[in-house]
């Protein structure tokens, strides 16, 4: 028999002032998991949050750890009692406790006990050696990590971290979530990550749960949500886009790069081609040529360099296409400087673009 998810959240609703904040919001969380409310700021994730931890109530809509009811309208157990653990950005750390008494707090058990958990937890986050220091001597990356020890301590079912990383040096980031997700893991432990920065859920995340005024509009593995999303501003969230207009004509739609097929949508209906700058390729074989109409994929169009800027791992191109005048942006590895004015033929991976209806 399959064990139930070790967090399950059923139409969520949440109102402030007459407004839908969290809106019939549904998903669940097995343990060993991580999942990802990924959104823009006010859409939701924070409220959501909240109402899984206890300090905040639902309208409407219920929830169940390890298929037992935790909270409902009328049915609410108490926030402490919910073996649910907290992480915040702002690591909330006792500054008149030391390290080993911030990890040791809300623990019950012997002293020996209590004492041999701290210990170990404070050695997987590589802070055995700070264990009676306290917060004010150490930088914010050590402080993170005293956080997780003791957010992890009392060894919660579920963990809700939100925007843990955020204070953080950027260059510390990456290093900080790779240990997190390796303690996790190793912990089993179900956790709720709430963020609104695409890399961090692509890094982090099990699934993706990518929330939009109050809704989860999409979700998935990131892979998923990264190649089939669900509409433009679901691509968007990913990445940068270049955007080709154009209409229906008998399940084509004309473009620079020739004719899209468009099927299933009804003659003149406006669409919009999508296609992320690094699936926009330079032909630098064809350079001055013109185009070769049998290319693998697809026509070529011209267009005239405006600007080009190196990024540091990759270079930006922006060109105006001869067709119409439209702006695309291209970007190619390492450095590629080509000087304003410069003509060059442009192709497309057509098995990269997505087509939506145009929005309104």
């Amino acid at each position: 028999m399959t064990p139930p998810p070790r967090l399950d959240v059923q139409n969520l609703h949440r109102q402030f002032g007459g407004r839908a904040v969290v809106d019939d919001v549904s998903f669940d969380v097995p343990a060993g998991q991580v999942a990802c409310l990924l959104g823009q700021s006010g859409c939701g994730k924070s409220t959501t949050l909240r109402i899984i931890a206890g300090v905040d109530m639902q309208d409407q809509g219920r929830i169940f750890v390890d298929g037992n009811l935790i909270c409902d309208t009328v049915f609410r157990i108490p926030p402490e009692r919910r073996s649910v653990g907290l992480m915040f950005q702002d690591f909330a750390l006792f500054p008149h406790l030391s390290v080993a008494e911030n990890v040791a707090f809300g623990l019950t058990g012997s002293r020996s006990d209590k004492r041999a958990r701290v210990v170990d937890l404070l050695d997987r986050v590589h802070m055995g050696r700070h264990i009676d220091s306290y917060p004010h001597a150490l930088s914010g990356g050590e402080q993170q990590r005293v956080a997780l020890a003791r957010a992890l301590a009392p060894r919660p079912r579920i963990l809700l971290m939100d925007e843990p990383f955020s204070g953080l040096d950027e260059r510390l980031r990456d290093d900080i979530r790779d240990e997190t997700l390796a303690l996790l893991k190793e912990e089993g432990t179900a956790v709720l990550l709430v963020t609104h920065e695409p890399h961090e859920a692509m890094r982090m995340a099990d699934q993706i749960l990518l929330m939009r005024s109050g809704r989860i509009v999409q979700r998935g593995a990131p892979y998923n949500l990264y190649n089939a999303p669900v509409d433009r501003a679901a691509a968007a969230f990913f990445s940068d886009l270049n955007i080709l207009r154009g209409r229906v004509r008998g399940a084509l739609t004309d473009t620079p790069f020739g004719d899209f097929l468009t099927p299933g949508l009804p003659d003149g209906t406006e669409v919009e081609i999508v296609i992320r700058p690094q699936h926009l390729k330079i032909d630098f074989d064809r350079a001055g040529r013109g185009p070769n109409p049998t290319a693998q994929d697809g026509t070529p169009a011209r267009g005239t360099v405006m600007r080009s800027r190196f990024m540091g791992r990759e270079s930006l191109v922006e060109f105006r296409m001869d067709y119409d005048g439209s702006i695309l942006k291209a970007t190619v590895p390492n450095v590629f400087m080509p000087k304003p004015g410069m003509a060059m033929w442009l192709m497309i991976r057509r098995d990269r673009c997505f087509v939506f209806p145009a929005r309104a």
